[in-house]
């Protein structure tokens, strides 16, 4: 698991659930504001598991989606 983990509620666009970036010690995960509370916990859920995963060590997207649903 990442050092740290910060996390922000921001509008995104409305098919976009959350946002994950790698920053120097860790990772920044947005999430979207237009999201119910119940959503974004599932978005946060959503991109912990990618982080807990290693996906951005991976290369093909569509791979790391298919494994993390």
């Amino acid at each position: 698991m990442a050092d740290n983990v910060y996390v922000y509620i921001i509008d995104l666009p409305d098919r976009v659930d959350e946002m994950i970036t790698p920053c120097l010690d860790g990772y920044t995960v947005y999430l979207n504001a237009r999201l119910t509370y119940a959503g974004r916990v599932r978005a946060y859920h959503h991109a912990m598991r990618h982080i807990d995963k290693n996906d951005f060590e991976k290369a093909v997207v569509q791979e790391i989606e298919n494994d993390a649903h």
